[in-house]
């Protein structure tokens, strides 16, 4: 499954020491000038997650596999990219492509790291973003709502009346300079829109990048980002991007926790981070536990057992009989597979089976 969380932010706000922080399979190249990203960099992230340790100490596999998350780290912004300015469709052409948006927002204070747009704001950086999508949004929008308006005035079609009121809707949100997300469409509205892939329709989480003294407790900054975006209903991870890279490039697990330690930190920011944007896409986890290997699998949350046996393999899906299923909890309680089945506390699922996040799986097919 392959699915993205894009980093956006304006230059210099510390995207690229965030994408090195999370991720494992690649090093992004972190300097002080604009535009030091101009292709975007992807790399892959382990997503943290306490039930998989847990489950590996009862089992104890060859082998233990994480779920993972694809992070791609996008070039900055500046004002104007909606017509060109800066690396303009480039960038928003790479910001449609991802399926979430990390939002890094500056809020601290440092005069040796470049800022061209004055006086450290993090409502205006935001809204220098938010502008640029919308106005992006608004062109797609118009162009479409044109054709509907046509569409919806011949004729007596209640489905072509029906999407122009929400592109009306949609046009009258971004001229207000709000985002399509806080529309709240429904899933059925929004096909109505699919095809156009608006960009402030995605979900979005927010970083407030902060100094070293305000990582645990935020400041005036993070505090007016988090009131900017109550409307919205998102999250803001307050963190300070130079030290979870700190961390990240730290291979000893003691060097790890010893360096925690000095800062007061009992895990790194990154891993809610990482979770939240998770969370953000919409995804669950189930587990496979045996002896060979204990792995946690990714799925959109809804799924049935055959899709979710599907990213086993495709086959899977195709042949698939039942899946046996066991709780999370119910697997920690009675500490293996056989203990459960003895306390009937494995179930025999079938196709309508709705799977839900920590399920603990075996899947029975034929091909």
């Amino acid at each position: 499954m392959s699915l993205q969380a894009g980093i956006v932010g304006l230059p210099n706000v510390g995207k690229s020491t965030l994408f090195n922080a999370v991720s494992n399979s690649a090093k992004a190249q972190a300097s002080n000038y604009r535009f030091c990203t101009i292709e975007p960099n992807v790399g892959l992230v382990d997503v943290p997650d306490e039930r998989l340790a847990k489950l590996a100490e009862l089992v104890k596999p060859n082998r233990i596999v994480p779920t993972q998350l694809e992070i791609v780290d996008i070039a900055g912004l500046v004002k104007g990219a909606s017509k060109g300015e800066g690396l303009g469709n480039k960038f928003l052409g790479n910001i449609r492509e991802v399926d979430a948006i990390i939002h890094v927002i500056r809020c601290f204070e440092d005069e040796n790291v470049l800022r061209e747009e004055g006086a450290i704001n993090p409502i205006s950086d935001k809204e220098i973003i938010d502008t640029e999508l919308q106005l992006k949004d608004l062109d797609s929008v118009e162009k479409k709502w044109q054709k509907s308006e046509k569409m919806a005035r011949v004729g007596n079609d209640a489905k072509a009346k029906a999407e122009f009121d929400i592109l009306t809707r949609c046009k009258e949100c971004l001229f207000q300079g709000k985002s399509i997300r806080t529309l709240g469409l429904s899933k059925d509205e929004k096909l109505a829109v699919a095809d156009l892939f608006l960009l402030t329709d995605k979900p979005v989480l927010y970083v407030a990048n902060v100094d070293e003294a305000s990582m645990h407790t935020g400041n005036k900054y993070s505090e007016a980002l988090k009131a900017a975006v109550k409307e919205e209903d998102a999250e803001v991870i307050v963190m300070n991007n130079s030290i979870e890279a700190q961390i990240a490039e730290l291979e000893n697990e003691d060097d790890k926790q010893m360096f925690m330690e000095e800062y007061k930190m009992t895990q790194p920011a990154l891993n809610r981070l990482i979770r939240f944007a998770y969370n953000l896409l919409g995804l669950d986890t189930y587990f496979t536990a045996g002896v060979q290997e204990v792995r946690a699998w990714t799925i959109h949350h809804g799924w049935k057992a055959p899709q979710a046996a599907s990213v086993i393999h495709t086959d899977f899906e195709k042949g698939f009989i039942k899946a046996e299923v066991i709780a999370y909890d119910d697997f920690v309680k009675y500490e293996s597979e056989a203990a459960c089945r003895d306390n009937g506390k494995l179930r025999i699922e079938g196709k309508e089976y709705i799977v839900k996040d920590g399920d603990v799986m075996h899947f029975r097919f034929n091909v």
